[in-house]
């Protein structure tokens, strides 16, 4: 499978991940086997390596003719990566709430991404202004945090939003809040990832 590796300069901030560079050519079929098991559809069996015995965190994105078609994941690691894939996997093809179940038919279409997250770094700031300077356009992932309002975004979704001010905007719209929300009691947090992603979307013979 062609893959490609993004996300380099995630290592910047000295974050450490229990995965080789090279890990998406196990990652990526991993999650597609999963998916496809799940929709009653045919893909070759993962390759297994020791990494994914350690506990990890992962997030799995399906995308259909360049749109997103699902994404699930976790913030934390709660269990080993190889199941934390494979069961994000499943959940982003059948159980995002904002889509349809994926249909062995779609599979051929969709291609998958699979990032792997950093340890979540809390951040320290005096207001919003702040914390918005402190921010890496592209790098950082953000979790947003208020009583019971939640949300996160990845670092990929700084190529839609690439004004930090807007993104924050929409961080807070996703939790369920008007984007000029703040209140001294909002708390953010911000992660890396590696990510690796399939090159196209696989016709049926490469299933």
């Amino acid at each position: 499978m062609s893959v490609e590796v993004a996300a380099e300069e995630s290592q910047r901030r000295g974050a450490i991940y229990p995965v080789p560079p090279d890990a998406g050519r196990i990652l990526l079929p991993l999650a597609r086997s999963a998916i496809a098991a799940a929709v009653g559809a045919y893909a070759v069996a993962a390759e297994h390596a020791p990494w994914l015995d350690q506990p990890g965190a992962s997030f799995v994105t399906l995308m259909e003719k360049e749109k997103l078609r699902g994404c699930i994941g976790s913030l934390e690691p709660r269990r080993s990566l190889g199941e934390d894939v494979r069961t994000n996997a499943v959940a982003a093809a059948l159980r995002d709430p904002r889509f349809p179940a994926l249909t062995a038919r779609e599979l051929n279409e969709v291609k998958i991404e699979v990032s792997v997250l950093s340890a979540i770094e809390p951040i320290t700031f005096h207001d919003e202004a702040d914390a918005v300077a402190q921010l890496t356009p592209g790098v950082d992932g953000v979790i947003f945090v208020y009583g019971y309002h939640r949300s996160t975004f990845l670092p990929q979704v700084w190529d839609e939003f690439k004004d930090p001010r807007i993104f924050i905007g929409h961080l807070k719209h996703k939790a369920g809040l008007p984007p000029d929300f703040w209140d001294p009691a909002v708390k953010l947090s911000r992660y890396t990832v590696i990510k690796w992603s399939e090159a196209g979307a696989r016709k049926q013979a490469g299933l």
